[in-house]
């Protein structure tokens, strides 16, 4: 009996000295390795209050090991740049090629350029889709007109009616010969019940799962491609907020409906989208995307000026974050912001906040009801911070908008893929581009503005008033707001 006990308390020891040394390696890699001090400090609480599930937790969620293999497999070669650099419109040139009343956004192009490491192109022109109503008609015509190549990065890809609709575009285009490639994010791809890569496989599509979530691959749980883009020939180029579901095409009833706004994109521009979408089909695939069915030399459009910005959890990170703190840095007379989910961090709060005193109208645009009531329960847990220094937030009647825009002095504009939420700033693999241009600017801003002219206005009275259960359900969920 006491020979079984001896054995018994060996183990209990050995288990809490395995516990011990799980918990210091974990606080040693938060400690080294975490970039915000709050979550360094919520995770080492996490890690010794529970004991084993916090380090296994913190290993599941807490360590960025992505570090994107694709470094490592293109070996040393440097990320693939066509010849839309020919085109580059240096800062120093900038100056010139803006109106009067808008050479201050000098400085934010220096700016940009030193956060993005991609040139900024003229010679380019972006229309704007509304909807899928006009968006998916226009790339299903694109894909029914090209000759060489197609390429498609979503995050969702549907198995509905619209899904197949594409799949059968897209298994068309590869029957007439036409280079197709389509990747899809690995929990993206789970949205709908069959998934649609029975359907591309059927049809003979080239198709990939970027980080598919399998059980021994933990990096993936929590790190998601979120880019939409499409590129046909390698000269027409679509990106923005949509993926592809039939609840984006509201002309179709769909039970669940979705605003939305995509944009068509000509000009050297488009090259930029190319290469974004061959660096992640390298990591995905292993295939190096070159040569001119990928890559043709693409002349002026437009007179649109922009640029790439590619943000993700690995040699990217932080580009978003910066690009937007550098914008509301620099903007003079208004700033409109529409997104989906508002859960800024604090130095972007900060920065909002800023922009108020120095004189600048900030008007945010969010959706009355929310996809995800847990994010709107944690969004409204922080409008007070920036209510009560002046900024504005409208909330637009269902049906849910899913918009993306950022619009800077009716100047400059941000499109793409990114919300204003811990996941696109820090987790995400994002797309977006930033456009010098006054009337894309100004039509962008009119869009905003009739958003909100429908919109309710909130007050930070209304913000107060909350029910005290409700204001602890909002600050508890708030808690987990890195991961919402």
């Amino acid at each position: 009996m006491s020979g079984a006990w001896q054995f018994t308390s060996e183990w209990h020891v050995i288990a809490q000295a395995l516990a011990v040394l799980l918990a210091v390696l974990a606080t040693g890699h938060a400690l080294l390795y975490k970039r915000d001090s709050r979550a360094v400090v919520a995770w080492l609480g996490f890690i010794w209050l529970a004991p084993v599930v916090g380090p296994a937790l913190y290993l599941i969620l807490g360590v960025n090991r992505i570090k994107r293999e694709a470094v490592l497999l293109r070996g040393g070669m440097e990320r693939y740049q066509s010849e839309s650099g020919t085109f580059a419109c240096p800062p120093e040139l900038l100056e010139e090629q803006l109106p009067e009343d808008a050479t201050h956004l000098v400085p934010l192009a220096a700016a940009v350029a030193r956060v993005s490491g991609r040139p900024l192109a003229p010679g380019n022109m972006i229309e704007t889709l509304v909807n899928g109503d006009a968006a998916y008609p226009a790339m299903l015509e694109a894909i029914a007109s090209a000759k060489r190549s197609i390429t498609l990065v979503t995050y969702i890809f549907d198995r509905d009616s619209v899904g197949l609709e594409f799949a059968d575009a897209l298994g068309a285009a590869v029957k007439r010969g036409v280079e197709v490639r389509v990747l899809i994010d690995g929990t993206g791809s789970r949205y709908s019940w069959p998934s649609i890569l029975n359907a591309l496989r059927q049809r003979g599509i080239p198709h990939a799962r970027h980080l598919p979530t399998y059980p021994w691959k933990l990096s993936a749980i929590n790190l998601r491609n979120h880019r939409k883009i499409m590129v046909v020939d390698g000269g027409l180029g679509f990106t923005g907020g949509m993926n592809i579901r039939v609840g984006h095409w509201l002309g179709r009833n769909p039970r669940s409906p979705v605003q939305d706004i995509h944009f068509r994109l000509r000009g050297p521009i488009v090259a930029q989208l190319q290469e974004a979408f061959a660096d992640d089909w390298l990591f995905s695939a292993r295939e190096a995307l070159r040569g001119e069915a990928w890559f043709p030399r693409l002349d002026a459009a437009g007179g649109v000026l922009a640029r790439s910005v590619v943000d993700g959890p690995d040699e990217d990170f932080g580009k978003l974050r910066w690009t937007i703190l550098a914008a509301l840095g620099a903007a003079r007379r208004s700033v409109r912001i529409m997104t989906p989910y508002f859960l800024p961090d604090q130095p972007v709060i900060s920065a909002l906040n800023v922009a108020v005193m120095r004189g600048v109208a900030v008007d945010i645009v969010l959706p009355s009801k929310n996809n995800l009531p847990f994010v709107h329960w944690a969004s409204v847990a922080q409008w007070w911070q920036v209510l009560e220094h002046g900024c504005r937030i409208h909330l637009t009647p269902p049906p849910f908008d899913h918009s993306k825009l950022f619009v800077v002095d009716e100047r400059w504009t941000l499109i793409g893929t990114s919300n204003w939420d811990p996941r696109s700033l820090r987790l995400n693999f994002e797309f977006n581009v930033e456009c010098y241009d006054r009337p894309l600017a100004a039509s962008l801003a009119s869009l905003v503005d009739a958003r909100i002219a429908a919109s309710r206005q909130v007050s930070l009275r209304d913000v107060n008033s909350r029910s005290l259960p409700v204001q602890l359900r909002d600050g508890v969920t708030r808690l987990f707001t890195p991961y919402l």
